[in-house]
């Protein structure tokens, strides 16, 4: 067997950061204990079920041409765990793996028959290699987390499902890095994410690969640039082609690359354009208000409270994927700065958007009611902000508060004994 690899050199830190703050934030340590207690079905039986009656398995007496190639793959990429690998005829241009719960129980790698179709043995090798780098970083464990607390069409808070996402193209960009692994030619990797993406031989449509990697960079501009949102699993080709052209290019692979410092810095530049949930000028703003608006209110008494801080940070869970981050960074500026902040954002939103007027007080008002007390010395900010920063009169202002009073407020149990 070859030299054993060390995962930790072509892991990504966000992603290892994200794949422990999701499985403690859903108490990943407690649902897998009662899930076992509860005797909770493995669902890679279901598949295995499913791809021993309906695909076929690659065995070295029926294939032996495929079986010695994903072998050989799986040899290179010193994986010592068994694997079940399976072909299923199906149009689609996809391939996937399972890791089983039991290490006694093999592994299951699934290659669509479209791909032995349309790719070479070489691209092919990219592929499995791709799958196999899946099982190495163990991201199905969390996967199958996440869809056993939301199954189905239960939806997870706002702010998690970003974390998932980008923890799920992450884990995409690292699973190419064994793909290359298996095959390290960057002219073929690049020629399967070609016929990924398009369905066309990359030789036959005479493709010159480094007018590719250019238009390619031009291409991934236009993300960068904030011209466009990736709300898929995987990372948009540009970013992929140009992260594992990276990773080539480093001292990995190549005498004198570039650093692994270098490298984290290029992969830091292509991460942050999948960080962005949104694209518009006016969400840049509204991140700034709901911050800077929402530490002034809720420090505007004795300081803010737990609760309060929650409405701050569900609220920016609609524009940042990481928004106590956000909320720290403000929190650690100058009280002059805040109240600037504060200021330019209610007069950019302003002038974008003045029918966001109501909405924005109203979010002050829950900051205010978060707590289920109601203090006169926010209520006298509060009327303030309406007055001077939003245009209500006093009057306008205490009456919107009043009926929100009215329909919402609910007093603190321990008030009642």
């Amino acid at each position: 067997m070859a030299k054993k690899l060390n995962p930790e050199d072509y892991s990504l830190p966000l992603e290892k950061s994200l794949s422990e703050q999701i499985y403690n934030a859903l108490q990943g340590n407690i649902v897998e204990q009662i899930a076992k207690i509860a005797k909770v079905q493995n669902p890679i039986n279901d598949y295995r079920s499913i791809l021993e009656g309906h695909s076929f398995k690659v065995e070295e007496g029926t294939l032996p041409h495929y079986y010695n190639m994903f072998h050989e793959i799986k040899e290179k990429l010193c994986f010592e765990g068994d694997i079940d690998f399976y072909i299923t005829g199906d149009s689609s241009v996809n391939a996937f793996s399972i890791c089983s719960m039991n290490p006694e129980e093999p592994n299951i790698i699934n290659v669509n028959s479209s791909l032995i179709e349309l790719m070479t043995d070489n691209e092919l090798r990219f592929v499995v290699g791709h799958e196999m780098g899946h099982l190495i970083n163990g991201n199905t464990k969390l996967t199958r987390l996440i869809n056993f607390v939301y199954p189905g069409d239960a939806e997870a808070p706002v702010t998690l499902q970003y974390k998932i996402r980008l923890w799920g193209q992450l884990n995409e960009l690292i699973a190419d890095r064994y793909g290359f692994l298996a095959m390290p030619d960057i002219n073929v990797c690049i020629s399967a994410f070609f016929k990924m993406a398009s369905g066309l031989d990359f030789e036959k449509m005479k493709v010159n690969i480094d007018k590719f990697i250019e238009e390619n960079r031009k291409r991934l501009d236009f993300f960068r640039n904030d011209k466009g949102l990736n709300f898929d699993v995987h990372p948009v080709n540009p970013i992929r082609v140009e992260a594992l052209y990276d990773f080539s290019k480093s001292v990995f692979f190549k005498k004198g690359g570039s650093s692994r410092e270098k490298l984290q810095e290029e992969m830091d530049d292509l991460i942050s354009i999948l960080l962005r949930v949104r694209n518009s000028e006016l969400d840049s703003h509204m991140a700034d208000f709901i911050a800077s608006a929402g530490l002034m209110m809720a420090t505007s008494d004795e300081g803010a409270t737990n609760e309060e801080i929650e409405v701050i940070l569900e609220e920016l869970s609609a524009t940042k994927i990481f928004p106590m981050d956000f909320l720290e960074k403000v929190s650690k500026m100058d009280p002059n700065e805040i109240s600037k902040m504060f200021s330019d954002s209610v007069n950019k939103i302003m002038e974008i958007n003045p029918n966001l007027r109501e909405a924005m007080f109203l979010y002050l008002i829950s900051i205010v009611m978060a707590d289920k007390e109601i203090n006169g010395d926010e209520i006298n900010f509060l009327l303030n902000i309406g007055e001077q920063a939003l245009g209500y009169s006093q009057m306008e202002a205490a009456n919107i508060l009043l009926a929100v009073i009215q329909r919402h407020y609910t007093p603190k149990m321990t008030d009642l004994y």
